[in-house]
C-alpha cells in the first residue's frame, strides 16, 4: 500500500512528501505523555504531517533529540512538549546542553505544570528539609524535575547531596514513583505535570482505600528555594496551588507553576509549521476532550512566550497573525 497519493499543498509550493515529525513527550503516567499522542492523533488525522508520538525522559531528552536526530533531508524533524527552564538551559547552551545549544522554535504554549512534592499524611513530611534521609525519588535521571529538585532542595539545606541526605536515592517515572509510594517502599518524590496527573489521581484512590491520604508538600511564594527558582529562572514561574479536589488533599496547596511549550527545529520548514498549528487550534475541541490539562491551550495563552527570547516559528507566527492573537 502506498503511503503518499498526492502532494500535498502550501502556500502554493507542492510537497511530494509530508514531513515525518516525531513528538517526544514523558513518561506513562504523566501528562505530556497523553497530550503528545493525542496532538499526533490531531495532525495525522488533518493530514498536516505524518505524526508519531514517542515516550521519553521528559524535557531535556525532547530537546537533545530535537537537535541531534532532525535530519531536513530526510524530511524528519523531532518536535517535543518541554518545560520553560528546561528550553532556558537548552537555549543558553546550559547543564547537558553545554557548548551545544539547540536551535528550537516555539509552536504554541500548551498548559502549565505544577511542581508536586508528593507524600502521605502519615509519613510526617510536612517541609522540603523534612526529606532529609527519606526514600526519595526525583524522577529519571539527568531530567529537568531532578534538576528542579536539587535546586529546591538545596536552597532548603545548604550544601545539600542527595546520596547522603536521602536515605535512598531513587531515580523513577512518576508511575514507578506513585506505586512505590503505595506499597510503602518510598516516602516521597517530585513531580511537575499538569493538573491533574493520572497517576497522582490513582494514587489518591489507592491510599484513600487504605485509610490513607495524599500530602503535598506546600512550596510558599515567599519561602527561600522557590524565590532561588525564581531568581535563576526570571519570568518563567508564578505561584500556583493545586487545588484540594484535584487529589482529594485535605488542603490546597501553594506551589510553583511553570508554562510547557511545544516546540519544533527551527528548519522545520514554514509550511509545516503553519499546517501544524492550524490542525491544532481548529481541533481544539477534540483536544480537550482527550487530556483535561489542555484546557488552558488557546490561542490566547499559545502566543503568551511571544515578548520573551523564546523563538516561534515563522510559520507559527503566520498563523496567529492572521487569527488577531499575534500583537
Amino acid at each position: 500500500m502506498r503511503r503518499f497519493f498526492l502532494p500535498v499543498l502550501f502556500f502554493g509550493l507542492a510537497l511530494a512528501q509530508k514531513p515525518q515529525v516525531v513528538i517526544g513527550t514523558g513518561g506513562i503516567g504523566g501528562v505530556y505523555f497523553y497530550y503528545g499522542t493525542a496532538i499526533a492523533e490531531i495532525l495525522n488525522r488533518s493530514g498536516a504531517v505524518q505524526a508519531t508520538a514517542i515516550q521519553s525522559g521528559g524535557s531535556l531528552d525532547n530537546l537533545q533529540l530535537l537537535r541531534d536526530r532532525t535530519d531536513p533531508q530526510k524530511g524528519i524533524y523531532y518536535c517535543g512538549t518541554v518545560l520553560p527552564h528546561a528550553a532556558q538551559l537548552a537555549l543558553s547552551g546550559e547543564e547537558r546542553f553545554q557548548g551545544r545549544p539547540v536551535p528550537f522554535a516555539v509552536l504554541f504554549a500548551m498548559y502549565p505544570n505544577y511542581t508536586h512534592v508528593v507524600t502521605t499524611e502519615e509519613s510526617g513530611i510536612r517541609l522540603l528539609q523534612d526529606l532529609k534521609g527519606k526514600r526519595v525519588s526525583t524522577e529519571v535521571a539527568g531530567g529537568i524535575i531532578e534538576y528542579e529538585a536539587r535546586l529546591l532542595m538545596s536552597a532548603a539545606l545548604p550544601g545539600f547531596d542527595p546520596r547522603k541526605d536521602f536515605g535512598k536515592w531513587e531515580r523513577l517515572r512518576v508511575s514507578e514513583s506513585a506505586q512505590a509510594l503505595a506499597d510503602g517502599t518510598l516516602d516521597a518524590f517530585f513531580w511537575s505535570g499538569g493538573l491533574p496527573t493520572g497517576s497522582l489521581v490513582e494514587l489518591a484512590g489507592t491510599l484513600a482505600r487504605k485509610g490513607k491520604r495524599l500530602f503535598l508538600v506546600p512550596l510558599a511564594p515567599q519561602s527561600t528555594p522557590v524565590q532561588v527558582l525564581q531568581k535563576k529562572f526570571p519570568g518563567l514561574t508564578s505561584p500556583g496551588v493545586i487545588p484540594k479536589g484535584v487529589y482529594n488533599t485535605r488542603y490546597d496547596t501553594p506551589t510553583l507553576a511553570w508554562w510547557n511549550l511545544f516546540v519544533c527545529p527551527q528548519s522545520l520548514p514554514k509550511e509545516a509549521a503553519y499546517a501544524m498549528v492550524k490542525a491544532v487550534f481548529d481541533n481544539l475541541e477534540a483536544l480537550h476532550t482527550a487530556v483535561k490539562a489542555a484546557q488552558d491551550t488557546t490561542l490566547e495563552n499559545a502566543v503568551r512566550y511571544r515578548t520573551s527570547r523564546f523563538p516561534y516559528h515563522e510559520g507559527a507566527v503566520l498563523y496567529y497573525r492572521e487569527r488577531g492573537v499575534w500583537r
